[in-house]
């Protein structure tokens, strides 16, 4: 496998015999957003100019592919964020494309038109392929990636487990992927699905440490939103099952973690990176869910404490 080493940071020396410093803990947080990645939603594109001026130049934003909407739409999209000084990084849903002549056109275009050099291969949201990729590995194993200037691929990673898939299967399907993309000399990175139990993706990231150590991680991150709109995302996403174990303490500890403000679950992560010499998270995604100006304010707040 050849990660991509060229957003990986190291933290500083943190370890003090008073214990870790809160503001070594700050500098980390604030690489993680720095080096991190953000994902625009459907309806935020007249916002991309001024969150532009908040985040650094070039910092990737992901462009969902819903199943409604036509692949091809994606790429007006993918305009306003490169005209903006963003890496736009669009999901390529597997079971979304009807041919593979469709998925050529589709990357021809993003790669030239708007600089595409990195994708996020998933499934998709189709119970039925419309084409003839079943998933993201069929994908890879056709090979067509390497026909174009593509050479990082974001898989997806599941600390609470898929709603579907088994974990068993998740796992073997993701080492799988890892092998045929390093075949073909593409660099791999992972971006985790949002939750709202730190400790359950502390837990997640720590095992991929010890199994796929050379793997750079992107914690996936819900962004500043109501507890409303991120309750109904988590239930469409597949991560009630922290909210579920997290209401045996009520519904106070409910508002806690699906708060407005994601930082305290940006702290935990930081002091995991601070903590364990064995650690392949190099930063953050955030998930804006409709409020892509406003998490990147909350994102250029976090920068500004380096």
């Amino acid at each position: 496998m050849a990660p991509s080493d060229s957003k990986k940071t190291t933290g500083p020396d943190l370890q003090e015999h008073s214990g870790i410093v809160e503001e070594s803990l700050a500098e980390i947080a604030a690489q993680l957003v720095a080096n991190g990645s953000i994902e625009q939603s459907i309806g935020d594109d007249q916002s991309v100019p001024e969150a532009s001026q908040l985040l650094p130049y070039g910092m990737s934003v992901f462009v969902p592919s819903p199943r409604k909407r036509d692949v091809m739409d994606n790429l007006a999209h993918m305009q306003s964020l490169h005209e903006s000084g963003f890496d736009p990084v669009p999901h390529i849903a597997a079971r979304t494309y009807k041919s593979r002549q469709e998925l050529k056109e589709f990357l021809q275009a993003a790669v030239a038109e708007f600089g595409v050099h990195r994708v996020l291969l998933i499934g998709g949201d189709d119970s039925e392929p419309q084409g003839p990729y079943e998933n993201a590995s069929a994908i890879l194993k056709d090979g067509i990636l390497s026909g174009f200037a593509i050479n990082e691929v974001v898989l997806a990673g599941y600390p609470e487990g898929h709603p579907v898939i088994p974990q068993q299967i998740l796992q073997d399907d993701l080492e799988e992927k890892l092998q045929i993309a390093t075949d073909q000399g593409l660099c791999v990175e992972l971006v985790t699905q949002f939750c709202f139990a730190p400790s359950r993706v502390i837990e997640y990231c720590a095992s991929l440490a010890l199994r796929l150590p050379e793997l750079p991680v992107y914690v996936g991150m819900a962004g500043p939103a109501s507890t409303a709109r991120l309750m109904r995302y988590a239930r469409y996403c597949g991560v009630s099952a922290s909210l579920r174990a997290l209401s045996a303490f009520g519904a106070k500890v409910i508002n806690l973690v699906t708060h407005t403000d994601p930082s305290e679950q940006l702290d935990a992560l930081a002091h995991y990176r601070a903590t364990r010499q064995e650690c392949n998270v190099i930063g953050v995604h955030v998930f804006s869910f409709g409020g892509f100006l406003e998490s990147a304010q909350w994102m250029r707040e976090k920068c500004r404490r380096r």
